[in-house]
């Protein structure tokens, strides 16, 4: 049921899991491969995944730190119409559209004008030539299939500075990849 995807569900559970996702054709990001971390809400479908990313991207509209993804569609506009649309797992249709349709869609068009990372954003309005290369960089450093087997975002940070909980304002309860509220 899952051919084009890898899926491993977080503590035994349904309501937590990780997809392997692989960047769109075409764009800046083919050929790098994330960790993509879901988190079902107990009304679900009726309230929105939150959907993150586990390996660092380097995008406009997806958060540095925790992966959080600024995706209309997920975060506002969820429906759940959206689970009769197609079906991924026979318990959670809407989901193949994540994959297919919105997080390609959200790496080919970028806003820069609703940031949640805005040194991307900024970067990318200034300089795209600049942008498009840190890109590329990042899907080199971060977006190998050796990256997220068994690894965490805080792990493949490497030797970049590390932030303090106060600094970024998380806490140990927090998990990465958590959609914003």
């Amino acid at each position: 049921m899952m051919s084009d995807y890898n899926v491993e569900t977080v503590n035994d559970g349904l309501n937590e899991f990780n997809v392997e996702f692989h960047g769109p054709k075409e764009s800046l990001y083919e050929g790098g491969v994330w960790k993509i971390r879901v988190e079902l809400p107990d009304a679900y479908p009726y309230k929105s995944p939150s959907i993150g990313f586990v390996n660092k991207i380097f995008h406009p509209n997806v958060d540095e730190l925790s992966g959080s993804v600024c995706l209309d569609v997920i975060n506002q506009s969820w429906s759940p119409m959206f689970v009769y649309m197609t079906v991924l797992l026979f318990w959670f249709p809407d989901l193949l559209n994540v994959f297919e349709v919105f997080l390609p869609q959200l790496l080919l068009y970028p806003n820069p004008s609703d940031p949640l990372n805005g040194d991307a954003a900024s970067l990318m309005m200034k300089d795209r030539k600049l942008y498009d290369q840190k890109v590329k960089e990042y899907c080199d450093r971060y977006a190998k299939k050796e990256n997220i087997s068994n690894s965490t975002a805080d792990e493949d940070s490497g030797d970049e500075d590390d932030i303090s909980e106060e600094e970024s304002g998380s806490s140990d309860d927090e998990i990465p990849g958590h959609a914003d509220p």
